[in-house]
């Protein structure tokens, strides 16, 4: 609808506002769902939503191997100074 009246009014802000208040929404709320609708089949330079989602969910795997890794990294130096302890005895 936003695309359809956008030039009926003075900017795209505007027709967001007029269609916001038809359909009982925020304007806010209606122009993410329009940079959504954007992005998704790739009208939009920004990367679309599943892309978005799966950069984060990668991320959150980073950060968890990171994590992981740290911890094995100080299991072995505490194995290794274990044995070198029962070696000195």
């Amino acid at each position: 609808m936003v695309f359809e009246t956008k030039g009926q009014y003075p900017s795209q802000w505007a027709a967001i506002e007029s269609v916001a208040g038809k359909i009982g929404c925020t304007a806010e709320t209606l122009r993410r769902w329009m940079r959504q609708g954007e992005r998704d089949p790739g009208l939009r330079e920004e990367p679309a939503t599943a892309q978005q989602q799966r950069a984060k969910s990668l991320e959150r795997n980073m950060r968890e191997l990171r994590e992981a890794n740290e911890i094995l990294n100080v299991a072995i130096a505490l194995f290794a100074q274990a044995e070198l302890d029962r070696r000195l005895k």
